[in-house]
């Protein structure tokens, strides 16, 4: 599981970061001014990525935040079985199996293609081609 660090003031909304250990990509940042006690502090709003969760972060926009290196991968639908599916990337030939996500359901079809992404052991698909 890589991660590279970067300000917090320089996150964009639909990049990554990791907040709590979870991969997340940013919705929303709010910058305010700086104070007469303080610095300027960074507002993050973003979504779980694997999990679907909103969450936030408030960091001085000048401290480092982690953000994961995440992985844009194409594969092959081999078999479905259920509710998981076997997908082989077309790069490295590797097998593994994978949830089916609820919004791309109608669309699954062995030999199809799908676009996932991975962080580590981690893997979600994003969208079928």
């Amino acid at each position: 599981m890589e991660i590279t660090r970067v300000p917090a003031g320089r996150l964009k909304p639909g990049k990554y970061v990791l907040i709590d250990g979870e991969p997340c990509r940013v919705v929303s940042v709010d910058i305010s001014a700086p104070g007469k006690h303080g610095s300027a502090k960074a507002r993050v709003t973003a979504i779980g990525i694997f999990d679907g969760q909103k969450r936030g972060l408030l960091k001085p926009t000048s401290e480092d935040v982690e953000v994961p290196i995440i992985e844009r991968k194409v594969g092959q639908i081999i078999a479905i079985t259920g509710n998981t599916i076997q997908v082989m990337d077309m790069k490295t030939y590797e097998v593994f199996e994978m949830e089916i996500p609820e919004e791309i359901k109608g669309d699954v079809a062995e030999g199809k293609e799908v676009e996932y992404l991975q962080w580590g052991e981690r893997r979600k698909i994003e969208r079928v081609k």
